[in-house]
Formats: C-alpha cells, structure tokens, sequence
C-alpha cells in the first residue's frame, strides 16, 4: 500500500508542476520509462528517487510513503494545488511543431494533453485557450516559428468571417488562416492566407475537428518582419484582387 501510495504521489507532484514525464524524469536523474511506470503502479520508486524527490518539494519519506498528497490539507501542496484550480480556465496548452502529427490523433485524449507544456498570460480573461507553433510564410507579416494564441470556438456557426483562426482538420493538419463562410454552400469554407502569394483554398466543414480562434501573436523581435511601401502596395492590390473573386464568388 505505502509504495502504491509513492507512485500516486509522484504522478501528483508532476502535475502539480504542469512537467511532462520526460521533463520530470531529467530533474529526478532517471529514464522517462521510469516515470511512466511509477505513475502506472508497474514498479516500486527507488528511494534514491523518493529522496530526491522530497527535497524537491521538502517532503518527508514518511510524507511520500504513506500519505494521499492529493487529499492533504493546510499545507503547501494544498495551497499549491488550490493555485492550480484557480487559474485552470487561463491554462494555455502548447502545441510546438514536433507535437503536430500527434495532437491531430490525440487533441480529444485528456492524457495526451496533460502531456503537453503549458503557460498562462495574465491579459486574457477566463476561457478555453491553447497555443499553437506555426511555420511558414503564408501568413506575413506573421513570422514563421510564431506562436498563436487562440480561445476554441466550439461551432463553425460562431466562427466570423475573416477572422483569423487555428484551423485542425483531418485533410490538411493544423493550419493558421482567415475563415470565409458561403451562405450558398454551408459544407465548404474558404481558407485565406494573409500573404497574396498564397491562393485560397476550400476544405470540407465536416473535416474540421477544432476551431481556435486567434488572440495573441507570441513572437520573436528579431524574428519581425518589415515592409517597405511597394511591397505594401502590392498588398493591398492583391488583396483587393482576392476580394473581387471572393464577392464574385459567393454573390
């Protein structure tokens, strides 16, 4: 019972932190697999590891061994897990570019995103957020290697038109694009890229699985990019152009 207790309590520890289980397994010294399998009651923790672990936290052997951390009251964990709670709605998961081809089979997987690395932004009022890292030029004079923060829509319906959005869908993956919606054709949506080099393109509404709507733009300021005032003149042209065929399009 006491090391089934350890086991519990380490997964608890690491989460009250927000760490992932390899970022947890490179502060304790071990491999991530150790981790994993503590968390899963398939192995006892070491003590070496528990005493590392409790002076991580400044807990006893006796704490880690034969207490539910989760359930203490009055101390430090609980005030840290209170903390935690409090601020669980401006919780922001993100998403790098390594993580894209897995969130597409596990955004709906609750383990899989507690997996992922947050951070919160103290601007941004209570609501459902997550961060997405996007690469590419489509969107200039967004950088590539930009970070988008965005609060989920939950149906296309509230998505309004030309509003930028982290669109996932199941044929084109995590892309970042303003959303043209047709009354005409309500089964098709328009994807538009900021930068005019890039065509826009139409993707099924069945295939999206989530909208986020962008709020913020994390970016680098050595990563800025500059206009000069023909290159915004052929911006505006281009733009314009896109307008008309889109105008032509749905009227």
């Amino acid at each position: 019972m006491a090391q089934s207790l350890a086991g519990q309590n380490l997964k608890y520890l690491r989460k009250l932190r927000g760490w992932t289980q390899e970022e947890f397994a490179n502060k304790l010294g071990i491999k991530r697999s150790l981790v994993g399998a503590y968390e899963e009651e398939r192995a006892d923790p070491r003590i070496d590891v528990l005493e590392k672990l409790g002076d991580m936290f400044k807990l006893s052997l006796d704490d880690l061994l034969r207490k539910d951390l989760s359930e203490v009251k009055g101390n430090y964990l609980a005030k840290r897990r209170q903390q935690k709670l409090m601020s669980e709605n401006n919780l922001i998961h993100f998403v790098p570019v390594k993580a894209a081809a897995g969130y597409l089979a596990g955004y709906a997987d609750t383990e899989f995103i507690d997996e992922l690395n947050t951070f919160t932004l103290p601007m941004l009022a209570g609501g459902n957020y997550r961060a997405f890292e996007i690469v590419g030029d489509s969107m200039l004079p967004t950088p590539s290697g930009s970070i988008i923060v965005g609060e989920k829509i939950n149906s296309l319906d509230d998505a309004k038109n030309s509003t930028a959005f982290i669109v996932v869908s199941r044929n084109e993956g995590i892309v970042y694009k303003r959303v043209e919606k047709s009354n005409r054709n309500k089964s098709k949506i328009t994807l538009v890229s900021d930068n005019p080099s890039y065509q826009p393109y139409q993707v099924n509404a069945e295939d999206i699985l989530e909208l986020w709507q962008a709020q913020m733009v994390i970016t680098k300021v050595a990563s800025q990019q500059r206009w000069d005032v023909n290159q915004l003149a052929s911006l505006v042209s281009n733009l314009q152009e896109q307008v008309t065929v889109l105008k032509k399009k749905y009227n």
